[in-house]
């Protein structure tokens, strides 16, 4: 370092050599970090997962950290305040952490029920998620932490992701698709934005111009970083011109520094590009600041009471009323995985409220498995120690000396931290019963599982990628001894994921025959016969919803085996109350048989605790429906363009703007529970509606009050929706769209005035002919209501004279 006192971003760039610009600024220089520069000073910014929770760097068993809702939680609260604050508790967990920025929100859409990633989004409506992750972006970055929006854009699903072309029109895109990033772009300016590996219209993400550039560089004005989904930057010259800054992870993969220079002399790239991406990468680090400041702390686990309380109090907040275990399902999987500090599932909380009088009988009822569970019963290492012993190798001899030898309680194994060309597991098993169990296999590359030296199973089929796994059966005698071995080797080289390239990995899944076999549902059924309440909770593990693949269907997992457990018990018990952990509309066949079902979402490591202080009424939920549920799969406007044609790898988004409520007001028939729906356990009215003017031109922001009054005899949460509408639309335009919201908080008998600002971009469509938005003339409907189809009051506005304006939000005419 040359002086104590940093210079600033553009006198660095000044001093830089080329190659210090490519080698150390336009990729990462490993999986979490960018790259330092030594000699000016420049530390590296350490990233990290973060949607519901900071993991840190590493991706399995890392240092605790907190656990937080879900996105498509928090939006049940429609609570700007309280994700504000998550936000904050968010970036103490970073700075615990050495984390500069967080990966995080993912504020895509909802656009079809069985979006294996949907739980990491916040809503089907561009506005509430917009809204919402502006208040957790400024919750982060006031406390110095960077948030990074994504997937940056159209990306709705999860199968073919790296490859899939999403056909999207120009009104869809604007109206609906991006809107919740232009929304957060200018509210909150987050440090960094985040793009998707699909294809938009021909162009992956990366390289399109016309995401990159026109709309978010000059019409949106954003001024952050732009860096790539891992392992999605496709190009060199193509994707640097457009505009994404930073390759990750690192080493560079694309952004070697022969590519780049041959670029240059290809002239297919400018030294100007070059110095964008460098300078914007320098200007990260000087917002998390890392110029003359070093980043490399370790890494530790602050268990926060506030943070616990926090995440209880957001958990209660985000349960809806959709009519009147033994597990936890705290979090979705993969980039929502984190060690947390600990969970505490409704079975627990239920043992810590009630008397010791109070009889609590538990059942499982029902298999979820999607895949086999690890193998850990009954396994000791080579040196009689319960678990397996894994070697790593350097090389894919086998017969050269491992580089590190460990005891491990897991038969999973993925080298996304420590590369190597290859791994042995190796263990003994000694069955407690006879019978032909079961084996699962999964891997990334090519492996082998052996029994007693002999390969019972070859596979090389990238299952841990895709949620797939083979299975078989086995007949082991009870006592006997049987020596396990995988032999697991680097994945091979895949254009469409070259970031597996040589990760080993490979998932050993075992059950027993009587366990796979077990008649579960009788067990629950007897015990729901002798009990006063029966409470059935049901959801989606982490192999449900996750990143990496779609779900197939709307129904429970697995194979209906939830569905016939609620069926049973509500046959035997009139009081059955269903709980579902779901972040996606699920099918609900047994509805008319239930009095109650509580929709839990993914509550983080509080989730039992919010679920009883609900259940028992030691807290009022307050959730609304950030979506819409459907009462089958073919009721979804995305239906039969979900996930698209796998052969042409192309997905059309034919229902144009019509998503969620939009679609549902034109087919109100086909809707089970409209989006912005949620029971109380008390009643509100609402009056004396307040508008600021009756009036809409171009600029014009209305304020729109109303007194809420809770007139039941319990404290609660009431949400007010305001939607506009125009009375003179036609079938091109959408019914109504929700244009404002705010939340309040009442004790029996209270009043308060509730909010909202709501502008003339509400009013607003994207008209393709003039590629601009237009506010038409006419009458408009102001709606006030508690959901998108219980409207309580209505006040009408004007729009004397059409206008249009610009993406840049300037007039036109």
């Amino acid at each position: 370092m040359d002086s104590l006192t940093p210079p600033n971003p553009k006198e660095i760039l000044q001093r830089l050599t080329l190659k210090e610009k490519v080698v150390s600024l336009l990729a990462g220089a490993n999986l979490w970090q960018t790259a330092a520069i030594d000699r000016l000073g420049v530390f590296s910014v350490k990233v990290s997962d973060g949607p519901n929770g900071v993991r840190g760097s590493q991706f399995f068993d890392g240092v605790p950290a907190a656990c937080f809702p879900a996105a498509v939680a928090l939006a049940a609260t429609w609570d700007r305040e309280l994700v504000e604050m998550i936000g904050q508790a968010l970036a103490e967990e970073a700075i615990s952490k050495g984390v500069a920025t967080v990966l995080g929100p993912t504020i895509c859409l909802h656009r079809s029920p069985l979006g294996g990633r949907n739980f990491e989004a916040f809503s089907e409506d561009p506005l509430l998620t917009g809204e919402l992750a502006s208040k957790y972006i400024s919750g982060l970055q006031a406390r110095g932490i960077g948030a990074t929006v994504k997937h940056y854009a159209c990306n709705e699903q999860e199968t073919l992701r790296y490859t899939i072309d999403v056909k999207v029109g120009e009104r869809a895109l604007r109206e609906i698709y991006l809107k919740s990033f232009e929304i957060v772009i200018r509210k909150s300016k987050p440090w960094a934005l985040m793009t998707a590996y699909n294809l938009v219209n021909g162009t992956h993400v990366d390289s399109n111009k016309h995401l990159l550039q026109t709309i978010l560089r000059e019409q949106w004005g954003y001024d952050g970083l732009v860096m790539s989904d891992w392992g999605g930057t496709n190009s060199v010259a193509e994707a640097l011109t457009a505009g994404v800054d930073l390759e990750m992870p690192g080493p560079a993969y694309r952004r070697t520094f022969n590519n780049v220079t041959e670029a240059i002399d290809q002239k297919a790239l400018s030294l100007d590009s070059v110095d964008r991406a460098a300078l914007s990468v320098l200007r990260l680090a000087e917002r998390a600041g890392r110029l003359g400041k070093s980043s490399d702390v370790p890494e530790r686990a602050e268990n926060k009471p506030t943070h616990r309380q926090l995440i209880r109090k957001a958990g209660i907040r985000q349960h809806s009323i959709l009519g009147m275990g033994k597990c936890c399902f705290a979090h979705g999987g993969g980039s929502a995985i984190v060690n947390c500090h600990y969970k505490v599932t409704p079975f627990e909380a239920l043992q810590e409220l009630l008397p010791p009088d109070v009889e609590i009988r538990y059942a499982q009822g029902a298999h979820v498995f999607r895949k086999l569970p690890d193998w850990k019963e009954g396994v000791v290492d080579i040196d009689g120690n319960p678990g397996f012993t894994l070697r790593r190798y350097q090389n894919p001899d086998l017969q050269s000396q491992p580089e590190a030898t460990i005891n491990t309680y897991s038969s999973k194994y993925l080298g996304v931290e420590n590369r190597c060309a290859a791994v042995v597991l190796e263990g003994f098993y000694q069955p407690a019963v006879s019978g032909s169990h079961f084996l699962a296999f999964s891997t990334m590359g090519l492996t082998n599982f052996l029994i007693n030296d002999e390969v019972v199973h070859t596979s090389q089929n990238v299952g841990m990628m895709t949620g797939q796994e083979e299975r078989k059966q086995f007949a082991f005698i009870q006592g006997e001894q049987y020596r396990i071995r995988v032999e697991s080797f680097g994945a091979p080289f895949r254009p469409e994921m070259p970031l597996i390239t040589g990760m080993v990995g490979f998932d050993l899944g075992f059950m027993t025959q009587q366990e796979y076999d077990e008649d579960l549902l009788q067990a629950a059924v007897d015990a729901a016969c002798s009990v006063d309440v029966a409470l059935v909770f049901v959801g989606n593990t982490v192999e449900w919803e996750t990143e990496g693949w779609d779900r197939q269907t709307m129904e429970l997992p697995a194979n209906g085996s939830q569905d016939r457990l609620i069926e049973a018990v509500a046959k035997v018990n009139s009081n059955t109350i269903v709980l579902n952990s779901t972040c996606s509309a699920i099918s609900m066949p047994w509805l008319s048989s239930v009095p109650a079902v509580l929709q839990t979402w993914f509550l983080g490591q509080e989730s039992g605790n919010a679920i009883i202080d609900v259940l028992f009424s030691i807290s009022s939920p307050g959730g609304k429906l950030p979506i819409s549920i459907t009462h089958r799969i073919e009721d979804s406007p995305s239906y039969g363009n979900f996930p698209g044609n796998l052969n042409t790898m192309q997905v059309h988004y034919k229902e144009g703007i019509e998503v969620g409520y939009r679609h549902f007001d034109k087919h109100p028939d086909k809707i089970q529970f409209p989006f912005g729906f949620g029971l109380s356990y008390t009643i509100f009215e609402f009056s004396n509606i307040r508008i600021s003017g009756d009036e809409v031109v171009y600029g014009t922001q209305l304020e729109v009050d109303v007194d809420v009054t809770n007139v039941g005899n319990q404290s609660g949460k009431e949400v007010v929706q305001i939607y506009v509408a125009a009375l003179d639309s036609n079938d091109d335009m959408p019914v109504k769209v929700l244009a404002g919201f705010d939340k309040v908080d009442l004790i029996a008998g209270q009043c308060k005035t509730a909010m909202a600002n709501i502008t003339f971009e509400s009013f607003a469509f994207w008209d393709t002919a003039i590629d601009s938005w237009k506010v038409t003339k006419g009458q408009y409907d102001i709606l006030l209501g508690n959901s998108s189809i219980n409207i309580l009051a209505r006040r009408q506005v004007t729009v004397k004279e059409t206008f249009t304006y610009s993406a840049t939000l300037e007039k036109l005419m």
